[in-house]
C-alpha cells in the first residue's frame, strides 16, 4: 500500500480511472435524474441518495468479485456467428430497458396525461423508482468495473477510483436533477441521451463497439444548444416582465 501512495504510475492510474469512472456514471446520474423527477421533493431525495449509494456498493462488490467477473466474459452462446457471454447479455438486456424505459418516459411528456398521486400512488412510485435504479445500477456498475479491470492491475486503485467518482456522482446529482426537473426540454433532452445509450449498450452486446467519444461529443453538443436555449428563454422572460 505505501508503495502505491509514493508510485506515480499508480497515481497516474488512479486519475486516469477516476476520470472514466466519472464519464461513465454519467449514464447513471441522467437516468436516476429523470426517474425521480416523477415524485415529489423529500421521496425524489432520498430515492437519488439511495440510488448512487447502491451505485457504490455495486460496484465494490463487483470489484471484490473479480475471478465471477472475469469469468463473465467467457462465450456461453452463439447467435449465428456472434459469441455472447454473460456479460454482452446483461449489457443487451440492460440496453432493451433502458430504451424501453426513455420511450415511455418520452410518451409520457408527449401525452402529459399526469393525474393528481395520493400518498398510496407516491408510495408505489417511489418502490418503482428504487427497483429500476436497482436494475440499471447493476448493468452501468458491470460495464464501469470491467472497463477498470482492464485499465488498472491494483484492487486499491480501482476501489479508490470507484469512490471518488461516486462521491462526485452524488454532488452533481442534486443540481442535475433539479435542472431537469425545472427545465422539460432538457428532461425531453435526457430522456433522447437514454435511447442512444441503450442502443450503445445493445450494440456493445453484440460486439458492435460504439464509440462512447462519439456518445459524449453528441451529448456535450446537445446539452451546449440546450443551454443558449434556456438562457434564450429566460432573457426573454426577463424582457417581457
Amino acid at each position: 500500500m505505501i508503495e502505491l501512495l509514493t508510485s506515480p504510475e499508480a497515481w497516474a492510474a488512479l486519475l486516469t480511472l477516476t476520470a472514466l469512472e466519472i464519464v461513465l456514471g454519467i449514464d447513471n446520474v441522467i437516468f436516476i435524474s429523470v426517474l425521480v423527477s416523477r415524485i415529489p421533493e423529500p421521496q425524489a431525495t432520498r430515492a437519488r441518495q439511495i440510488g448512487l449509494l447502491l451505485a457504490l456498493v455495486f460496484r465494490i462488490l463487483l470489484l471484490s468479485l473479480l475471478v465471477w467477473l472475469i469469468g463473465l466474459t467467457e462465450p456461453v452462446i452463439t447467435v449465428k456467428t456472434v459469441a455472447l457471454s454473460w456479460r454482452d447479455i446483461i449489457l443487451i438486456a440492460g440496453g432493451m430497458f433502458l430504451i424501453a424505459k426513455a420511450t415511455h418516459e418520452i410518451h409520457r411528456e408527449v401525452d402529459a396525461a399526469h393525474g393528481v398521486q395520493d400518498e398510496r400512488s407516491v408510495a408505489n412510485a417511489f418502490f418503482w423508482v428504487i427497483m429500476q435504479i436497482i436494475v440499471i445500477d447493476m448493468v452501468f456498475s458491470l460495464d464501469s468495473i470491467i472497463t477498470a479491470i482492464g485499465m488498472a492491475q491494483d484492487l486499491e486503485i480501482m476501489v479508490a477510483a470507484v469512490v471518488i467518482a461516486c462521491v462526485i456522482m452524488y454532488i452533481s446529482s442534486g443540481p442535475v436533477a433539479r435542472f431537469v426537473s425545472e427545465h422539460p426540454t432538457t428532461k425531453m433532452l435526457a430522456l433522447a441521451f437514454l435511447v442512444l445509450i441503450g442502443v450503445a449498450l445493445v450494440a456493445d452486446g453484440f460486439k458492435f463497439h460504439i464509440p462512447r467519444g462519439y456518445i459524449y461529443f453528441a451529448i456535450t453538443f446537445s446539452c451546449a444548444v440546450e443551454f443558449f436555449n434556456v438562457l434564450a428563454k429566460r432573457n426573454r422572460r426577463k424582457v417581457r416582465n
